[in-house]
């Protein structure tokens, strides 16, 4: 639908160059979302597939352990959108005080970004609401890595900035000026509140990433902050109930889709191809996540078989598979930890698993401090 203009161009001047902001208006869109029934058909696939994500947390016999590993698969995911080249197996290995292969202040960015997801969903479940103080919160646990300081952690932006171009008077978008970011997010705020009025969870989080987005509120890391929003606004409402969707693989492969219809919300308001978009990109998401889910829970008792077969080491075998499923990335000495074997017990299974039986691949490639990865268990994460 064709609403027109969703906001209004104000002059600005950034880099001592004027140009024009856009200050966007408030939601929700006026004229009212019109969804026909196509839209609402692709709506209850969406909702569908998130019905089915939610189901498989629960019935997962170790729910935690693939939320620990999909975190961070997301957190490098959408970390990869703004440029890290952190992988996985980066991430994993700093978190164990290991050396990633890639600059060190690209996998902490990664690294923060998990606690910043952690941190929100833990004020959610406290029963905190979205709010200023919650998104500035989330923002000053995003932004602790070394470039991220330098750019006011926890504190909106006090001045303009533009997005694309060399100059902001050719830039591809210029967002609203500091003085109006205040107004704008309180606007916003209330409407993730439902203040005035209640709005469909899935729509809501479709709507308010678009308007987050708009406004731009941060220095840096507002790609981040309004990506973590989705999950956040899903498990408030009590669509999930563990923060298992997130859309950075697909907004990463349809890029140029997903950035051409967020414009065009701001330029035509038609919300309803965003929409179209947005509930396309759940359903997907969450059917590839069940999806991920249901091979990593056949892997482990098929492993197990293959481990059955080598006699009486199998049963520390076992241990250590357990082990790797909670961390699938790990030192000898962490694994130590993990089991209470020996280290000459756990030296001669990681051989058996990795020369014998393939389920494990040493990756430093040294004679100490060597470090183990199940690589199935990555694979099937890194799948996308």
């Amino acid at each position: 639908m064709d609403r027109g203009l969703t906001g209004e161009y104000i002059p600005a001047i950034a880099g001592g160059v004027a140009c024009e902001a856009f200050v966007p208006a408030p939601l929700p869109p006026n004229p009212p979302l019109q969804i026909d029934i196509k839209l609402q058909a692709r709506i209850n696939q969406a909702m569908l597939a998130l019905g089915r994500l939610d189901a498989i947390s629960s019935l997962l016999p170790d729910a935690h352990l693939f939320l620990y590993s999909y975190v961070r698969k997301e957190a490098v995911m959408s970390s990869q959108i703004e440029g890290t080249q952190s992988s996985l197996s980066d991430l994993m290995l700093y978190e164990m005080e290991g050396i990633p292969g890639v600059p060190m202040d690209d996998v902490q960015e990664v690294s923060c970004y998990v606690s910043a997801l952690n941190l929100g969903i833990k004020r959610i479940k406290e029963g905190q609401p979205i709010s200023y103080r919650l998104i500035t919160e989330i923002h000053q646990a995003l932004m602790t890595s070394g470039r991220g300081l330098n750019s006011r952690p926890g504190e909106f932006r006090q001045n303009q900035v533009w997005i694309g171009g060399h100059r902001p008077d050719e830039a591809t978008f210029v967002p609203s000026p500091a003085n109006t970011l205040e107004d704008s997010w309180a606007a916003l705020e209330r409407f993730i509140n439902d203040v005035p009025e209640s709005t469909d969870p899935l729509i809501k989080a479709a709507l308010v990433h678009v308007q987050f987005e708009t406004i731009h509120p941060f220095m840096d890391g507002n790609g981040r902050i309004g990506r973590l929003l989705i999950p956040l606004i899903l498990v408030e409402a009590k669509i999930l109930a563990e923060p298992l969707l997130y859309l950075s693989v697909f907004f990463k492969k349809h890029r140029q889709t997903y950035y051409e219809r967020l414009n065009q919300v701001r330029l035509t308001g038609d919300w309803e191809a965003w929409l179209l978009f947005f509930v396309d990109a759940v359903a997907e998401t969450a059917n590839k996540a069940v999806d991920t889910a249901q091979r990593l829970n056949t892997l482990r008792p098929s492993d197990k078989a293959r481990i059955a077969t080598i006699g009486r080491q199998a049963g520390s075998a076992n241990q250590i598979l357990d082990a790797l499923f909670e961390q699938p990335i790990a030192s000898i000495n962490k694994i130590i930890e993990i089991t209470g074997l020996t280290a000459a017990t756990v030296g001669k299974v990681l051989d058996v698993l990795d020369k014998e039986l393939d389920i494990v691949k040493e990756i430093t490639g040294q004679k100490r401090n060597r470090v183990y990865a199940y690589t199935a268990y990555i694979e099937i994460l890194n799948n996308d």
